[in-house]
């Protein structure tokens, strides 16, 4: 088995992972539960960055979201009392017409995914960073120098923003205790 067969059994394998986890995350009671299969689905995706040759996405979706998002939402799980949830919670009985009407958008979206993926085209130009440019500096290198470089203002916005919405959020938390 050749250097191409490895990759794609590896991606095989890491796509049936984030197929599984992300089924098994959005189908747990249990919060903690989710959050950690929503980890497993970061990590798999991350493998998949590492087979397209993108590596800094690849480690910005381990430091970014497994590490940095993950643990916000345990943080946030842990705030809110789960012996809240525990209780007996009254469960609205959904009309037939409603899971019809859900399923139906379900079946639109699955059927838009498979006409894109059927009928994608590339017909974008070649860029200031055609393939081979970055290929031979390499994509954490060119990525690093166009954030941190041209980039660099909407890069601080969306940082203080960032930090806006941390302040929001535990000021929100404070006032309801």
């Amino acid at each position: 088995m050749g250097a191409i067969g490895f990759k794609f059994v590896v991606f095989i394998v890491a796509a049936l992972l984030v197929i599984v986890s992300s089924l098994l995350m959005t189908t747990r009671k249990n919060p903690i539960h989710s959050a950690l299969w929503m980890i497993v689905t970061f990590f798999a995706m991350a493998v998949i960055y590492l087979l397209l040759n993108a590596q800094f996405i690849a480690v910005a979706q381990i430091m970014v979201y497994a590490g940095a998002i993950m643990m916000l939402i345990l943080f946030v799980i842990m705030m809110v009392s789960l012996d809240n949830g525990a209780q007996e919670q009254k469960r609205f009985p959904m009309a037939m017409g409603t899971r019809l009407s859900w399923a139906l958008v379900v079946v639109v979206l699955l059927v838009e995914l498979m006409f894109a993926a059927l009928f994608y085209q590339a017909t974008a130009k070649v860029g200031s960073y055609p393939a081979e440019a970055v290929a031979s500096l390499g994509n954490a290198k060119t990525m690093g120098m166009l954030l941190y470089g041209k980039y660099i203002f909407p890069f601080e916005i969306a940082s203080i923003l960032l930090l806006v919405g941390i302040i929001g959020a535990v000021v929100l938390s404070r006032k309801n205790k």
